[in-house]
């Protein structure tokens, strides 16, 4: 059922829900200062992936909260690990840039 065939009282749940999903993703939402302290931490991350896949069920999009939920197993399973700082690459990057423009 799409919002726009809803009851004022479902479209009210939903609203509500989808509120209080939002409010619960924020909570749940790895910041980029705890980055490196959480990347690996497999239940953080799985948190994630699961909250995310919740807001796209309450917005009807249950192909989105199926790669979600995928992503959250693979977190559990052990079958995805946390890919490397991206800003340890540009850093070295351009360190090394400023070496060859030195020498």
């Amino acid at each position: 059922m799409t919002q726009s065939t809803q009851s004022p009282e479902q479209t009210q749940q939903t609203d509500t829900s989808l509120a209080l999903a939002q409010q619960l993703a924020e909570q749940l939402r790895i910041m980029p200062n705890d980055w490196h302290r959480l990347k690996a931490n497999r239940r953080a991350q799985a948190q994630q992936h699961v909250i995310a896949a919740l807001l796209y069920l309450i917005k009807n999009n249950s192909d989105e909260a199926l790669v979600q939920l995928k992503q959250a197993v693979g977190w559990l399973d052990r079958s995805l690990s946390a890919p490397p700082c991206p800003t340890h690459g540009r850093t070295k990057s351009r360190h090394q840039a400023s070496e060859r423009v030195e020498n």
